[in-house]
């Protein structure tokens, strides 16, 4: 098989640039102690071929799309069972991996807010991820409080790691070229192990507030904690765009012990 079709259902495009693919590779830092790295949609190894090179760790590729696997499979046959033939977004990571691990692709577009919250789930596990995204969604995760970009992605990520903006791709560099531009980020854990609060009472408190960011917390949480049983915190007079990570740990506490 000499090439794999790009599908639009899976949200494809294949990145044709050997310098940014290299770059991407180059943004991982394998002295934060992991020793696998998981390639997400390698599509036909743009990626894979400066990954293989790497004797730091070793990597993995996970592709649902059955031509892809095939040319995979032809193209790395020492890989073995690190082609892994699935869905990234169902993976046990247990199977296949340590403690430490790092996660890279050029990521499907259709599915990168489920990436990302596949990629928090396993945070006690995935110490760094590099990779594209469309640039709206990168520039969403990097946001800080205050401005429009920042919503629930950023505060969830942030909560956890830190993340930062690389560089801007140009949709030349994919074929078939995406409509939009690419943005390429990456994001290292942080010190934070559990935060200071339920987390799960923070997950409510930041989606309820989000869902309805034009109204101040007092009202967007009314679903979350009764107006009456609400202080007279000036954090509740501000839209949840304007709180830090630290802001909404505080909020929850007082939540709970308030509900």
């Amino acid at each position: 098989m000499s090439t794999v079709r790009a599908k639009k259902h899976l949200g494809q495009h294949f990145l044709n640039d050997k310098n940014a693919a290299q770059r991407i590779v180059e943004a991982l830092t394998p002295s934060l102690g992991f020793t696998q790295v998981l390639e997400v949609g390698p599509g036909m190894g743009v990626l894979s071929d400066f990954l293989l090179q790497k004797t730091e760790y070793e990597t993995f590729l996970i592709d649902v799309d059955d031509e892809s696997i095939a040319f995979l499979a032809d193209k790395y046959s020492e890989l073995g069972d690190r082609l892994i033939h699935g869905d990234f977004l169902a993976l046990d990571f247990s199977k296949y991996f340590g403690a430490k691990m790092a996660i890279i692709g050029n990521f499907p577009y259709n599915i990168s807010s489920q990436i990302l919250f596949k990629i928090l789930e396993e945070r006690h596990r995935v110490v760094q991820m590099a990779g594209m995204f469309q640039k709206e969604v990168a520039e969403r995760c990097v946001a800080k409080p205050g401005s429009k970009e920042y919503g629930i992605l950023s505060v969830f990520l942030q909560a956890y790691y830190d993340v930062e903006y690389l560089f801007t791709v140009k949709a030349g560099a994919f074929n078939p070229p995406p409509k939009v531009l690419s943005g390429v980020m990456r994001m290292t854990r942080n010190q934070v192990e559990k935060l200071d609060c339920d987390e799960q009472l923070f997950w409510k408190v930041v989606k309820a507030g989000f869902n309805q960011r034009r109204k101040t917390l007092r009202n967007s949480l009314s679903a979350v904690i009764q107006k009456d049983k609400m202080s007279d915190n000036p954090l509740y007079e501000l839209r949840a765009e304007r709180l830090t990570v630290a802001d909404f740990v505080q909020l929850t506490n007082e939540i709970a012990h308030a509900r």
